[in-house]
């Protein structure tokens, strides 16, 4: 019902000063059309350009979470694209339709392809200040902010927010310009430890700019509040699950390292 009234209104009002602007963009990949959402301050002069934040969504789609978090990023003084990964802005909580929508896109050019798509839109507003750009992504999400960056996109820094890990190729680590926040549950049963080392190694072993930060007690999808309501619908409480202080602690490690990478 929120977004349905933010759709309706385009705007809703957070301070006597500030409006939060909620836009529906249509736009096209290679055939398919999809319906992202930009996000920003309109009490900001229209001339005045502001670091932007693609924000991709967990393979449930683009839902109330992601475009929640689109619009805390706006409040936070960023422009912010909540991007569509499958088109016409589909999204589930069926575990079995999300597994289907999201597998064509594990492993192939297609995910970074698509994340650039959604790129592309967030550079075209004419809101956003093009050498101040990142990228955020949960879970399916956060997969494809690392895939995006692997192909060299002008990124400042991207976060993955409990994404599985995409080991880069050595061509890959040769293109990487963003510097890479990874925030990972600690007992995320889909990211193996070594998994996370052979990780750490490439990027090592190519002096790239990375963090590696694990929260304790922590499964896969810990920031989303809906994630154990989701695990307990579709079996899947031994691998998602809602952490309050993860999802905390994590949101505000994104606010410090957009204060490095922006500053």
């Amino acid at each position: 019902m929120k977004n349905a009234l933010y759709l309706l209104l385009g705007v809703f009002a957070t301070s006597a000063s500030a409006a939060i602007v909620t836009k529906a963009v249509t736009y096209e990949h290679v055939g398919t059309k999809l319906q992202g959402f930009l996000v920003y301050d309109d009490s900001v002069a229209p001339d005045t350009k502001r670091p932007g934040v693609l924000v991709i969504p967990e393979w449930w789609g683009l839902d109330d979470f992601v475009k929640g978090r689109a619009e805390e990023l706006a409040r936070m003084g960023y422009v912010a694209f909540a991007a569509d990964m499958y088109g016409n802005g589909v999204n589930t909580t069926d575990a079995n339709k999300a597994k289907e929508l999201a597998t064509p896109f594990f492993g192939k050019p297609l995910m970074a392809e698509r994340a650039q798509a959604g790129l592309t839109q967030l550079l075209q507003s004419g809101l956003v200040d093009e050498t101040k750009v990142a990228a955020i992504g949960f879970c399916f999400g956060g997969s494809a902010c690392q895939a995006l960056a692997y192909t060299g996109a002008p990124l400042a820094g991207i976060v993955s927010f409990h994404g599985g890990l995409v080991q880069p190729s050595p061509e890959a680590l040769e293109k990487i310009k963003a510097k890479i926040l990874m925030l990972n549950g600690a007992i995320d049963p889909a990211v193996k430890p070594e998994d996370i080392t052979a990780w750490m190694k490439a990027l090592d072993g190519a002096h790239k700019d990375y963090q590696f930060i694990n929260y304790s007690g922590a499964l896969h999808a810990f920031t989303n509040p809906e994630s154990t309501k989701r695990a307990q619908a579709n079996n899947m409480t031994a691998r998602i699950g809602y952490n309050e202080t993860a999802a905390r602690r994590s949101w505000a490690h994104m606010k410090l390292f957009f204060d490095e990478i922006f500053k």
